[in-house]
């Protein structure tokens, strides 16, 4: 492999980060509910999962679970009734109230985590890195795992960068939406509207 092949790889990388996606509408959701810093606790999340599918479609994990129907469903299904529950937290806490300034270690911690078991729990994430790493590999050039790797991490950088500038960006409009009253009464309901979504749509995605 080559700088050459490495810049391009960026660029779709990039590309396909910034397209629509449950983990963007995740970190967006979390931005503007809680502030930026949610937003970043969460990407940081979403991309410490992303470290598991990189790893797995490495090493062929991923190739296991795409050709076994029964693991894909059933990891599909646990991510879907994941962020439905989410969604059903969401909709039940009906008072809202934005106060950034108080966010605890333990808060922060809990929204890691959630954005880890997201990611983790959504068999799409192994399939697109089985589908797409593959792709810039240079079998001449040797060692294709090596490259795998290499292409991986390439990805999990550029994502971590792109998911805390959408952060930054949510959390300023956010913060915004909070100042208005009609508005801030609805915030909970728009975040669970997102995870239902998000839910709905890796329900019934298929491979």
């Amino acid at each position: 492999m080559d700088v050459l092949s490495i810049i391009s790889f960026l660029g779709v990388a990039v590309l396909l980060t910034l397209m629509p996606g449950p983990d963007n509408l995740f970190i967006l959701a979390q931005s503007i509910s809680n502030g930026k810093n949610a937003g970043i606790s969460t990407a940081l999340g979403l991309c410490t999962g992303l470290l598991v599918h990189i790893t797995a479609a490495t090493l062929g994990i991923s190739a296991i679970i795409y050709q076994s129907s029964l693991g894909f469903a059933i990891f599909k299904y646990v991510g879907a009734a994941y962020l439905l529950f989410l969604a059903y937290k969401a909709f039940r806490e009906k008072d809202f109230n934005f106060s950034i300034e108080n966010k605890s270690y333990s808060e922060y911690k809990s929204l890691y985590k959630k954005g880890i078991l997201m990611n983790i729990l959504n068999p799409k994430v192994s399939l697109f890195f089985l589908a797409f790493l593959p792709q810039f590999v240079n079998r001449s050039s040797g060692n294709i795992t090596q490259q795998m790797l290499i292409y991986g991490v390439v990805f999990l950088i550029q994502t971590l960068i792109i998911f805390t500038l959408i952060s930054l960006f949510a959390g300023k409009v956010g913060y915004l939406l909070h100042k208005n009253p009609l508005i801030s009464k609805k915030i909970n309901f728009i975040q669970g509207s997102i995870f239902t979504f998000i839910g709905l749509k890796i329900a019934f995605s298929q491979k």
